[in-house]
């Protein structure tokens, strides 16, 4: 193996490592089942996980991709694996950044890859439950790559820099950009907001001349949920107060300002590490913001591609907290009412993400910084026989090693909490056996209505945060779910209107007749979770037990009226578009691991190390 080769090994195992170090609870058997975060053995291929059921399609083609592969691969096992591997993709990809861009050595690109993974942010929704919005998160310097590639081969191509066969490397360069854009569009839309993520990076970078063909690239990589949003499922807009429940939160001693510059600040204030309840938290900003500050005139002096990631990163804290001011709110609040889709900007700390590649470059950048630095003080050094002699000056090796260990001990230490699961809470559960039970017992159609009441739960298995009620991923059946939601004092109204009205009866007793009427023919009981029950024993009288153990009961809704929210043509449509996701992704995918501009990339990794310091 060559010296290369060894460098990126060690630079990819360097990631491994990390990655199990914080998810390493997961690694045992067991189901992913905190906040916001689902997994179950199987789930179906209901409307609701085609993005066409009565709910706004937030979790596509993500509910989708579950569907279809669970029957052949454990639920659980597909989501741990997503997770593990979209956290080794962050973090190698801002090594293999930070190695083209800033010819970055490979203790700079530990360090890149350090930040990228040890931070707040990946604490913060890893607690929240967002495995797959960290998707999104990986694919964002891997779309810094793509996009620039593009740009230098359209450049040398249309320049005629690359005459006679020169030429014909930046065609094939440019191919080899296109297909790693479309598999990172695609893997950062396996969520609607990590396509959003992506689009900015991408075509912030890609340039003027493939900016348009990039355009259409990302919105046929978007298919499945702006195909679903356009068939119009019949989901209400957003409520506003979920502009005010979702805004940036500022974090002790920082304010919102810093909070979001730190990559923290998520609207939670329960899914955040103990570290940040504490001056840990502003120590922990100072530090990264201080590591970051240290290359950021070297970023910038990049040019293009260093400038734009720079930009965006500024962009992408100040707004949010803007978004956070009373204005900001308003000007929040306005958008979701009024413009279709604007829902998905409500939880604005999400978007800090978009700071991660600046951040990545400018601390691999420091590390030359400090060498420099260095040497000049041990060139001024009147003890030193000789500077031009020094034996370290010689070898380039001055303060490099030391600093990118030390770099790496500052950016863990004041966040030494995220190991092993955020210390513990990320791990997996174990569902009852009644869960199985009571899909083998749905043998018949009808939507299914839930209680208690509400989305969230408290399972005895689950340990003490709330946690999305599984029954919708887990259940053959549509789950009706009001997508109401209770955060920070706001109750945040959802989508689900039959929903409600399905909830009310249940909550009011109407017998079942009446539930019958709105579609319902299956009431799930969850037993071991607290929350508002009303006056359903009166309901459930008139239906039908047909299983029950210490955890569940369900009952069964004579003649349910069938009402088809969605169209065969609106379902055939929606999996269409998935298909199309899901081809672009393996299409890309392959296409990039050829790697046929491997020619292109040998290059650019000499000239790096033509310039490096260690």
């Amino acid at each position: 193996m060559t010296s290369s080769g060894r460098a990126r090994a060690l630079v990819a195992g360097y990631c491994a490592l990390l990655t199990m170090i914080i998810v390493g609870p997961l690694a045992g058997s067991g189901y992913l089942l905190l906040r916001d975060a689902v997994s179950t053995p199987r789930s179906f291929l209901t409307d609701s996980a085609l993005g066409v059921g009565a709910a706004a399609p937030r979790a596509v083609p993500q509910d989708a991709v579950l569907a279809v592969l669970s029957p052949v691969i454990d639920g659980g096992i597909l989501v741990k694996a997503i997770l593990i591997v979209a956290l080794w993709s962050a973090g190698y990809g801002a090594a293999v950044l930070a190695r083209r861009l800033v010819s970055a050595s490979t203790g700079a690109q530990l360090v890149a890859a350090t930040l990228a993974l040890w931070n707040p942010y990946v604490a913060e929704r890893l607690l929240q439950g967002h495995w797959s919005l960290l998707a999104g998160y990986a694919a964002l310097p891997w779309t810094a790559l793509a996009a620039a590639r593009i740009r230098t081969a359209t450049s040398r191509t249309e320049s005629g820099d690359d005459a006679g066969p020169g030429s014909r490397f930046g065609f094939i360069a440019s191919l080899g950009g296109w297909a790693a854009l479309t598999a990172s569009f695609a893997a950062a839309g396996l969520t609607p907001t990590g396509s959003l993520l992506a689009a900015v990076i991408g075509l912030a970078l890609v340039g003027r001349r493939a900016f348009l063909p990039a355009v259409a690239l990302w919105i046929v990589t978007c298919a499945p949920w702006l195909t679903a949003t356009a068939l119009g499922s019949g989901a209400e807009p957003s409520d506003p107060a979920g502009v005010s429940a979702f805004a940036a939160r500022a974090e002790p001693w920082l304010g919102t300002l810093g909070s979001l510059a730190g990559l923290g600040g998520i609207w939670n204030g329960e899914a955040v590490p103990a570290s940040r309840t504490t001056p840990l938290a502003l120590l922990g900003t100072l530090l990264l913001l201080g590591i970051v500050a240290c290359g950021v005139r070297a970023v910038w002096a990049l040019g293009r591609d260093g400038r734009a990631l720079l930009v965006i990163a500024a962009v992408a804290i100040v707004l949010p907290a803007l978004g956070a001011t009373s204005w900001g709110l308003a000007a929040g609040e306005w958008l979701v009412v009024h413009v279709p889709g604007a829902g998905l900007l409500r939880d604005t700390q999400k978007y800090v993400a978009l700071a991660m590649p600046a951040y990545a470059l400018c601390a691999a950048a420091a590390c030359r910084t400090v060498t420099v630095a260095a040497r000049r003080v041990l060139a001024n050094d009147p003890e030193a026989s000789a500077a031009e002699g020094h034996p370290e000056i010689r070898d380039g090796r001055t303060g490099f090693r030391p600093a990118a260990i030390l770099f790496i001990l500052l950016l863990t230490l004041p966040l030494a909490d995220l190991a092993w699961g955020v210390g513990g809470a990320v791990r997996p559960v174990h569902y009852p056996a009644g869960w199985q039970q009571v899909v083998d017992h749905i043998d018949a159609p009808g939507d299914i209505a839930v209680l208690p009441a509400g989305m969230f739960r408290r399972f005895p298995y689950s340990g003490t945060a709330p946690v999305l009620d599984p029954a919708p991923r887990i259940l053959p059946n549509d789950v009706l779910q009001t997508g109401e939601l209770r955060v920070r004092g706001y109750a945040v109204t959802g989508e689900g209107n039959r929903a409600r009205t399905v909830e009310q009866a249940l909550l009011e007793g109407a017998p079942a007749t009446e539930l019958a009427a709105l579609g319902v023919g299956w009431i799930l009981i969850e037993r071991t979770t607290p929350g508002p029950l009303g006056a359903s024993e009166k309901t459930l009288t008139t239906a039908e037990l047909t299983y029950q153990d210490k955890d569940l009961a369900l009952y069964r809704v004579p003649s349910p009226t069938l009402l088809d929210i969605a169209t065969p043509a609106q379902r055939r449509t929606s999996a269409a578009a998935h298909l199309l996701w899901a081809a672009l992704l393996l299409t890309g995918l392959i296409a990039a691991a050829v790697r046929p501009d491997r020619t292109g990339a040998r290059r650019a990794d000499r000239e790096a190390a033509g310039n490096r310091v260690d």
